[in-house]
């Protein structure tokens, strides 16, 4: 609770229904889709290191909020509006780990500083990142002496 008796909001960039959890199954999702042509639930939970129950109910919620239909023996599919935010969290991902490349860090190396933030960032914050990012390809940053 805040200071004046109201709940406090998690952040100014929460997205309506979609939680971290699942922007990370739209984008396993998405992934499975562009490389296997389909996604069934087992894919997904042997991608995603997590067990076929928690998987499959996740899956029935995602379905329920319009964001997967069901193919008669092919498994689901992302309808427009879960591939429209699986691309989105691919394109942060993208960028972050680029941004991350250009300031001397091995995005190998930071790849859970990159999926948390991918997550978390605002529209605005983003869009600076994105410039910030533009920027450092056209003045790259002077090699780490350090090694770190």
């Amino acid at each position: 609770m805040s200071t004046s008796g109201s709940p406090r909001k998690r952040s100014a960039h929460d997205r309506s229904v979609v939680t971290e959890s699942m922007e990370d199954y739209l984008e396993c999702i998405f992934d499975l889709e562009n490389s296997k042509g389909y996604a069934c639930v087992s894919d997904v939970a042997e991608a995603l290191q997590l067990n076929r129950a928690s998987t499959s109910i996740m899956v029935k919620r995602l379905g329920k909020l319009g964001f997967l239909r069901y193919e008669p023996y092919r498994g689901f599919a992302l309808t427009p509006e879960g591939t429209r935010v699986a691309e989105k969290i691919r394109k942060r991902h993208a960028m972050l780990a680029e941004l991350f490349q250009l300031m001397g860090l091995n995005n190998r190396d930071h790849l859970s500083d990159i999926e948390g933030i991918e997550h978390h960032l605002s529209e605005r914050a983003f869009r600076r990142f994105a410039e910030l990012a533009s920027h450092l390809r056209r003045h790259p940053l002077p090699r780490s002496t350090t090694g770190h």
